[in-house]
Formats: structure tokens, C-alpha cells, sequence
């Protein structure tokens, strides 16, 4: 099992028994959460809400990661589950690339948990993977999870029209990419912009 850490996270695959807090953070979240994520099927059971549906999920993520295919990660802050990045359609011979999803839960956002958490996925997903390109698709009116990749200072790739279908509509998103070559010249770089972030924050005055 892949576990990464980070100076505020663990980063493991999901197993079932960790099924009491998901759901607790997916059911707090539902109605944040269902604006940006693709409308699961009317047919299928709920993993947030059925514990064998859940189960079979992460049977399903662990299949996908003995093939390669995909390389899911929940992550714990301070020891509580607390959201979800995921290195998905992963295409090798002439590609070499894959997408990169992720979600937080609410009560967390933006606190810079999801970019350190990103930092480390791209550390797994170029140098013990082997991929050559990660991308992120973000819809451009979800101001929080673009300031995840501004503040790692990603590539913009521009607008792909009618991407993804989100809550049943085709949206608009916008593509970052990052390259290996980019990786190993800028590592440092993106790891030294999310410390000054962090102590920007910690510098800014607090009401009371």
C-alpha cells in the first residue's frame, strides 16, 4: 500500500474500514461537494451512504492500482479523514500521462492541505510511477480549487469547452499541466511557494 507523508498529512489508499469517516465527511459535504463532481448513475448504490458499496469501491481502487491504471489517496490531517486525491486514467507507451483529481472537506478549505497533498502526488506520480505528464481540469468558476494550483504555480493549458459532465451538465474547464521536465526544475521552487503561503497566513491578523 502506497502511504505518502507531507509536514500536515497522511496520504494512503482507501480501505473499507475507514468507511465511518468518509461518510461522515462526504454526508456533511453532499450539498458543497455535488456542484463540481460528475452525477453518479440513478442505479448505482451510494458508497457514502451503503458501507458494501463503499467496500466495493475500494476493491475496485485496488485493482485499479495492482494494473496501474489509477492511484487513489485519502488523506488524514491531525488523524481524521479529510478529503481525496486521485491519479486517474493513467495512459502509458507514447503518452506516459495521467489526470489528477481532488476534493476537501469543507470545514478545511483553504488551508493549503490540498496543494501540500498535491506536491506530494506529483512527487509519487513522477518518480516512482514514471509518468512524463499530470493534468488538472478545474471548472473555471470554482475559485477554491483554482487557488490550489495558483498557489503551486501550474500551467494553464486553456479552456477545453463541453469537457466533463458535471450535476448533468457538459461544463467548461480549464486544463493545467505539469511535465517531468517541469517537476525536476521546479520542485523546490513550488515547495518554497506553499511555506511562504503558509506564513503569509500565519502572519495575517485575527479578529478577537
Amino acid at each position: 500500500m502506497s502511504r505518502l507523508r507531507t509536514e500536515r498529512l497522511e496520504l494512503r489508499p482507501l480501505v473499507s474500514s475507514d468507511f465511518a469517516q468518509w461518510n461522515e465527511v462526504r454526508e456533511r459535504c453532499r450539498d458543497w461537494l455535488a456542484k463540481w463532481e460528475p452525477r453518479p448513475p440513478a442505479s448505482a448504490p451510494d458508497p457514502s451512504r451503503d458501507p458494501q458499496a463503499f467496500a466495493n469501491r475500494c476493491r475496485v481502487r485496488e485493482r485499479e492500482r495492482s494494473l496501474g491504471t489509477a492511484f487513489d489517496f485519502g488523506l488524514w490531517h491531525e488523524g481524521w479523514f479529510c478529503g481525496e486525491i486521485n491519479v486517474s486514467h493513467v495512459a502509458r507507451g507514447a503518452f506516459q500521462s495521467a489526470h489528477v483529481g481532488y476534493w476537501i472537506d469543507e470545514r478545511l478549505a483553504g488551508k493549503g492541505l490540498v496543494a501540500e497533498g498535491l506536491l506530494a502526488v506529483f512527487g509519487f506520480a513522477f518518480d516512482q510511477v514514471g509518468l512524463h505528464r499530470v493534468q488538472v481540469s478545474i471548472m473555471p468558476r470554482n475559485a477554491a480549487s483554482l487557488r490550489v494550483v495558483e498557489k503551486l504555480g501550474l500551467r494553464s493549458e486553456g479552456i477545453a469547452q463541453g469537457y466533463i459532465q458535471i450535476a448533468g451538465v457538459w461544463e467548461d474547464h480549464q486544463r493545467f499541466g505539469l511535465t517531468l521536465e517541469e517537476w525536476q526544475a521546479r520542485r523546490d521552487e513550488m515547495a518554497a511557494r506553499l511555506r511562504a503561503a503558509r506564513l503569509g497566513r500565519a502572519s495575517m491578523p485575527t479578529d478577537g
